[in-house]
């Protein structure tokens, strides 16, 4: 009986360490950029995607991986603390790439929920001015 008791005891305070941990998590403005158009001439355009700590515990971001080496992500490196906002940058580098439309992806690894985010970003470079 003192074996069942303890075992229940225990049980409903892991239960309670369980319920009471706390989790950071990611929320982005926006998940897609369109640049538009933009010149040949002037190939390289950035944008940059906010987002907010909504959960109850720090949120690091582990990398941001660009799905081309034309694109390159920067972002908060510190821990965003609950409630706090932190950017990406997205820089496309179209030089030496055929002008039209393109689509290029930076996946985001967290500590937070969601864990993985893709960020899309796409435009259309046209030749000339």
């Amino acid at each position: 009986m003192k074996k069942a008791l303890l075992f229940i005891l225990l049980f409903i305070g892991g239960l309670n360490i369980a319920m009471a941990e706390k989790t950071a998590e990611i929320k982005f403005d926006k998940i897609t950029h369109d640049f538009g158009k933009f010149a040949e001439k002037s190939p390289v355009v950035s944008c940059v995607f906010t987002f907010q700590n909504v959960g109850d515990a720090p949120l690091v971001i582990n990398q941001a991986i660009a799905s081309c080496g034309c694109t390159v992500p920067e972002y908060t490196k510190e821990p965003v603390q609950p409630g706090q906002k932190g950017e990406l940058k997205v820089t496309y580098n179209g030089k030496g790439k055929r002008v039209g439309r393109f689509s290029k992806t930076i996946t985001v690894h967290c500590n937070g929920n969601p864990e993985i985010i893709r960020l899309t970003i796409e435009g259309e470079m046209t030749e000339g001015e």
